[in-house]
């Protein structure tokens, strides 16, 4: 055997160490890069509901129900919660001599006892059967999934450039008997 040979053998563990080290850091720093990611994702999704919130308690602030007598305005969420306790901070705050009650639904039957209904992405493929049944009731409902408006969703809002954007359904709203604030409508990017 000779030495060149011999020094090939000694450093191949050695480029073997080497290479292990570095694919455990690189693994590492991944790891960190997919992990900070997230949480930076995390974080934007959770100012994206804050400001949702935001904007449904000015939505409902300036809609008019056609029975005004209630006190308390019931704003229901129906499906997966993605505000958080964000969406329950709206019951500390006033609207128009009106107290807001967050209430999370589960069952369809009981959207019916709502004024306004917030629907999670997660039950967009049941939305045509649910909004079915709650037709001409005065309730304002409310979704952030892009096909929401056409399907008679009376606001829908959208992330667009970063931006929380809105479109309202007139129809959906009249049909309901409910009254949208001109205010509300100019500042929609889209009126069906």
């Amino acid at each position: 055997m000779r030495i060149d040979e011999h020094i090939c053998l000694l450093r191949l563990p050695d480029t073997f160490v080497k290479r292990s080290i570095f694919n455990l850091l690189l693994a590492l720093c991944l790891s960190f890069i997919m992990l900070a990611s997230q949480s930076i994702a995390i974080a934007n999704s959770q100012i994206e509901y804050q400001v949702k919130a935001a904007f449904i308690y000015n939505f409902i602030a300036f809609t008019q129900w056609p029975d005004n007598a209630n006190k308390t305005i019931n704003l229901c969420l129906y499906g997966e919660n993605y505000f958080g306790d964000e969406i329950n901070k709206l019951q500390s705050k006033p609207v128009n001599n009106h107290h807001i009650k967050v209430k999370h639904i589960y069952n369809p039957e009981e959207l019916k006892d709502c004024q306004a209904i917030f629907f999670s992405k997660s039950v967009t493929n049941n939305l045509p059967s649910i909004l079915k049944n709650l037709q001409n009731k005065p309730i304002l409902t409310l979704a952030d999934d892009p096909d929401a408006t056409p399907q008679s969703v009376t606001i829908n809002m959208n992330v667009v450039n970063e931006k929380i954007v809105f479109e309202i359904n007139l129809g959906a709203a009249r049909s309901s008997g409910l009254d949208i604030s001109s205010k509300l409508l100019q500042l929609a990017v889209k009126v069906y």
